[in-house]
């Protein structure tokens, strides 16, 4: 049985984190087998260079994405500069024989402006919600997931979300099994809960609407540099640990351990 062939799309100045991610996904071998065919693609078939001092030698042109399962564009270098014509038609015949077609990260813009997202749902970095969301109006953008896939289409948040994307590739076309023991080997986690607001800063109130927990947050911002245990926390509200952290969430939108590390990284719970 041969094996699902992937073409890894290079683009100009491409960032060599975002090039490695479904590199090494696709490129690793599990601890019984080879999984992939890993095909590097630059559209003219010519050595391109990262954003730094890296130049990746391709295995051919464009042609090669007429035989591959999985089309893979790791990222996007400018928002504003849409690919060539014949990238373009490159992505849209990938998806018209019913492969796979990914995005990762700002790569979403490339499916983008191909069409392929028009009236589909879609993910890309966080930063590029309002940038994306105008440019693209037909797209349903998703600005929580960590990655979707919509009719073999596959898009993702920014930078290690595309490892949570490959590696969904992975149990697409293997199983749970084999992707949990690339993972592994890989050492990231095999499947991640939540979404990108996880990692966007929320910034605490001043004030909320629980007079007790006004006056903790007054008293964490006068003692910012000292340890504050959560029974201690809670003492100092007349609660239980229990009541108290559901009364802090209520009132917060956050884990109490959130807001210590916001107001001061180095104080600790």
């Amino acid at each position: 049985m041969s094996l699902p062939r992937v073409g890894l799309i290079l683009y100009p100045r491409f960032s060599p984190f975002h090039f490695s991610v479904p590199y090494m996904v696709f490129g690793t071998p599990s601890p019984e087998r080879s999984l992939f065919d890993l095909r590097i693609v630059a559209p003219e078939g010519r050595p391109l260079e990262a954003e730094r001092a890296m130049t990746v030698r391709p295995d051919g042109g464009l042609e090669l994405l007429e035989e591959v399962d999985i089309a893979v564009v790791p990222g996007w270098h400018d928002l504003d500069e849409p690919p060539t014509p014949e990238l373009l038609e490159a992505l849209v015949r990938c998806h018209e024989r019913g492969i796979h077609v990914v995005g990762l990260c700002y790569g979403a813009y490339a499916l983008a402006y191909a069409g392929l997202l028009d009236g589909r749902r879609a993910s890309t970095h966080w930063l590029a919600e309002e940038d994306f969301s105008r440019r693209f109006p037909a797209v349903e953008l998703d600005t929580n997931a960590l990655y979707v896939d919509d009719d073999r289409l596959v898009t993702s948040a920014g930078t290690a979300a595309g490892l949570d994307c490959c590696l969904f590739l992975v149990r697409e076309y293997h199983g749970g099994r084999v992707a949990n023991q690339l993972a592994r080997l890989l050492v990231v986690p095999p499947h991640r809960e939540g979404g990108q607001a996880q990692f966007i800063e929320h910034p605490v109130a001043a004030s909320t609407q629980d007079a007790q927990i006004n006056q903790l947050l007054d008293y964490q911002h006068a003692h910012l540099t000292e340890s504050h245990s959560l029974d201690a926390l809670a003492s100092r509200t007349t609660m239980s640990r229990r009541t108290f952290t559901r009364h802090f969430h209520r009132a917060t939108g956050m884990t109490v351990g959130g807001v210590a590390n916001q107001r001061a990284p180095e104080a600790k719970l």
